[in-house]
């Protein structure tokens, strides 16, 4: 089946939240390049959910009534709408806890 992709605004800023702190924190060997590269390559990795990343059940409660998947350090949390696949959530895999 071929799906259309909505990621929402608060996946994005997840994603960007945690590439910027690691900016911040290792700004003598982390690059404005490298964070871009880590942005888009977490972006990207959404876009293959249900087309080659396993679909989960959710490990953490907030979560809830969605599916997950798991690509690489990032869990995204997605719910499916006639042929449209929502991100609503990303999570770095070491931030995956309650």
């Amino acid at each position: 089946m071929l799906y259309n992709y909505t990621i929402t605004p608060k996946a994005v800023g997840q994603i960007t939240k945690f590439y910027c702190n690691v900016a911040l924190k290792y700004r003598h060997v982390y690059s404005i390049e490298d964070m871009e590269r880590n942005i888009r390559q977490a972006v990207f990795s959404a876009y293959l959910i249900e087309r080659g990343l396993a679909r989960r059940v959710p490990t953490i409660s907030r979560w809830k009534n969605m599916h997950m998947a798991h690509a690489n350090k990032w869990y995204y949390a997605y719910s499916i709408e006639d042929n449209t696949i929502i991100i609503h959530d990303a999570c770095h895999a070491q931030n995956m806890h309650e």
